[in-house]
């Protein structure tokens, strides 16, 4: 089965990007940490930011926040959608989206986490997006923009190209409180990362990747928003990432079996699963309990993977997804997952 995916072409400096909250408007809650945000994102890219009238309306209709949506896809002018964050009801604001908009002047969309809705809604019309990027934060917070994020944050949106999928070997679950002032130029506490682990076969696999936050991934399909046979994503490369729900192994168990009932782990050729979070504001474990965590998580995912197909290459760890520093990966796109070499190299075309 074929389903035929455009990339969009790339953004030149001194185009406009639009910042938009199509979940939780963020930016109106912490403006300083958004201002902050918008002057790096410039100084990153190249491109001029552009907000509407949701970016920083805190509780926005799913009405009033899909019109942005539709406005920015059809300004010629915009030449890339970044959203602010994630959230939790994005779902109710797909309804209201005009799909001939992206697919008369596709152009590339970043977003995490609730953003799966978008970004499953743009594939299944035809439209790549790049999974990862949240101005909110991966550009407002600290004393600046990590490098893994800046250099595919511009491969995602003006320069293309191939790069490799590397570890920066810290990470952090959680920032400083936008509250505190000192969100302006602090990390949260960061932590050296583990080893990425690699299961299935020693081969490599190139395919296009499909997925997203696994919660909101079940979400899209309860909703029937996968109009698709499994057999679509047939030798591609799935993106599984959890969210700071810091959901127990047992239930991202329970989805993950669903995706190998629906079809979805028997059809791809590799998994990338994330660094999930293991801890934020309330809940911070000792780092052996974080480490036992992240452990159990893994296996989960591992096990389930080989049951459904023990030919998939499995490598999990993954800086994308819900951590900091954040890698943008293409969705839709082209990566490789090399178990061979155990390297993963991601194709920004």
């Amino acid at each position: 089965m074929e389903h035929e995916v455009v990339q969009p072409p790339k953004a030149r400096a001194g185009d406009r990007i639009a910042v938009l909250s199509p979940s939780f408007a963020a930016p109106g809650a912490y403006p300083a940490v958004h201002e902050q945000g918008m002057r790096r994102l410039a100084e990153v890219t190249g491109l001029v930011p552009v907000e509407y009238p949701t970016t920083r309306q805190v509780g926005a209709s799913a009405q009033a926040r899909a019109a942005d949506i539709d406005a920015a896809f059809a300004d010629p002018s915009i030449r890339g959608i970044l959203a602010s964050i994630g959230g939790e009801d994005q779902i109710t604001v797909i309804p209201h989206l005009d799909s001939r908009l992206p697919c008369a002047d596709p152009k590339p969309f970043l977003g995490t986490s609730d953003n799966t809705n978008l970004h499953q809604w743009l594939w299944a019309n035809g439209v790549a997006s790049f999974y990862g990027g949240s101005s909110q934060v991966h550009l407002g917070p600290g004393p600046g923009v990590d490098d893994v994020h800046a250099r595919s944050l511009r491969a995602a949106l003006t320069t293309g190209g191939s790069l490799e999928v590397t570890d920066p070997g810290e990470s952090e679950d959680v920032g400083v409180d936008w509250d505190d002032p000192r969100a302006l130029e602090s990390s949260g506490e960061r932590e050296a990362t583990e080893p990425w682990a690699w299961d299935g076969p020693a081969r490599s696999v190139t395919g296009r990747t499909w997925g997203g936050c696994l919660e909101v991934l079940q979400w899209v399909l309860t909703a029937g928003r996968f109009p698709f046979d499994a057999a679509v994503l047939e030798g591609g490369v799935l993106l599984l990432e959890t969210s700071e729900e810091l959901l127990p192994a047992r239930e991202v168990g329970w989805i993950v079996r669903s995706l190998g009932e629906r079809g979805i782990l028997g059809a791809v050729a590799a998994v990338l699963l994330a660094r999930p979070p293991v801890s934020d504001f309330s809940r911070r474990p000792a780092p052996e309990e974080r480490t036992r965590l992240r452990a159990e998580q893994r296996d989960v995912v591992v096990e389930l993977v080989a049951r459904y197909n023990p030919e998939a290459v499995v490598c999990t760890g993954v800086p994308f997804g819900h951590t900091r520093p954040q890698w943008v990966l293409p969705h839709g796109g082209s990566v490789t997952v090399d178990g061979v070499q155990q390297r993963v190299h991601a194709d920004y075309s």
